[in-house]
């Protein structure tokens, strides 16, 4: 059996390695899976606590909604970026100033 401190040390290895990969790409596409990538550290985390106290289903039942909420993210920002690219032909996040007036 393996303890829930190394599913949180994991957990936070892959949140802090999507936090640098949101900090420093500057294309939409990575910054997405970043995202992706330190939801799915959080998912991690709420299971290891879930399964440290199986007698209560809220850490799963938590973790199915961030799925839910992840897949809505997901599919709302690959729409945005694929208005961006169609008009400007490019996904850097620094060309992306559609927005201002």
């Amino acid at each position: 059996m393996i303890p829930v401190e190394h599913y949180i040390a994991l957990s936070a290895v892959l949140f802090t390695i999507g936090g640098i990969g949101f900090l420093v790409r500057r294309n939409m596409i990575l910054l997405l899976v970043s995202i992706e990538v330190m939801l799915n550290a959080v998912n991690l985390a709420l299971v290891a606590f879930n399964r440290a106290r199986p007698e209560t289903h809220t850490g799963q039942m938590l973790s199915f909604f961030l799925i839910a909420a992840e897949a809505a993210e997901l599919a709302i920002g690959l729409a945005i970026v694929l208005a961006v690219y169609r008009i400007k032909k490019t996904v850097r996040v620094d060309d992306a100033n559609l927005l201002r007036h």
